[in-house]
């Protein structure tokens, strides 16, 4: 029978332990893309498995029991421990990210140490911000949530506009305003620069500018607001030089939903003003 030179096997041996070596490391290093969170370094022996950034609503515990939904940048980074090390208890988890979150100048909302989850706030850049861990697995998982609070900034164009306006007859902006408040914010100045270009681009085009609320609140007070709301749009758009007769105002309160109200996403949908065609 032929023999295998040595040399042979042992090299077959090497390669397959070096594979091995290989695939342990790729499988414990971050995923594609993904790195930690400017305001935080990662604990010890964690690598980063998931992340992803969009703008969302996120319930956060404050309490037991009880939770508060912000809205916001969300940023969501997910760790798991290298195979081998030690994991740290729940509480040890806990205490990283508040001492981290305390020399920012920022507060514990919540903490269930047996859980291994917290909730944090702090301000940065006038900004405030929420931060929430929880542990899975034990606590070879950490999934770390950030969410910078604000209103979403929609961009659009005045071509979108009319384009939107001569398929639909109408079109929802979401332009930020103070809660109960009608004055609107600098972010949503672009979208009323727009309604102004799209009217001076088309002299013979007329809008009415209408008012939505989501349900919180009374019917009639909603409904007051909604039409604070468009006037306030209206204005804004004719100190840019629009002649009055191309637009009007009008509120409808919380009567025309376009989502569910039972829930915060559904709610800011609600929160709109469109531009309807005349």
């Amino acid at each position: 029978m032929k023999r295998i030179p040595r040399f042979l096997v042992v090299s077959s041996f090497a390669l397959a332990i070096l594979a091995a070596a290989s695939l342990g490391f790729a499988q414990e290093t971050d995923a594609e893309g993904c790195k930690d969170h400017p305001l935080f370094t990662r604990m010890k022996n964690y690598y980063i498995t998931n992340c992803g950034k969009n703008f969302d609503a996120v319930e956060f515990t404050i309490a037991d029991g009880k939770t508060q939904t912000v809205e916001g940048d969300k940023t969501v980074i997910d760790y798991n421990l290298k195979e081998g090390a030690q994991a740290p208890s729940g509480l040890q988890i806990i205490r990283n990210y508040e001492t981290a979150v305390k020399s920012l100048g920022g507060v514990t909302l919540y903490q269930d140490a047996n859980a291994g989850a917290a909730t944090f706030k702090l301000v940065k850049n006038n900004r405030e911000i929420w931060v929430s861990i929880a542990t899975y697995n034990g606590t070879t998982g950490i999934q770390l949530i950030i969410l910078e609070k604000g209103e979403m900034v929609q961009e659009i164009t005045a071509d979108a506009m009319y384009n939107a306006l001569n398929k639909d007859g109408f079109m929802a902006l979401y332009i930020n305003f103070d809660t109960g408040k009608s004055e609107i914010k600098p972010e949503s100045m672009p979208i009323i620069d727009q309604i102004a270009a799209l009217l001076k681009a088309h002299a013979d085009l007329k809008i009415s500018i209408e008012g939505h609320t989501d349900n919180v609140g009374t019917s009639a007070s909603n409904k007051t607001l909604s039409e604070q709301r468009a006037k306030s749009v209206m204005n804004a758009v004719v100190q840019k030089g629009i002649a009055a007769g191309q637009l009007s105002a009008v509120g409808w309160g919380q009567d025309k939903p376009i989502a569910d109200n039972r829930s915060e996403d559904g709610r800011a949908k609600n929160r709109r003003v469109e531009i309807v065609k005349k």
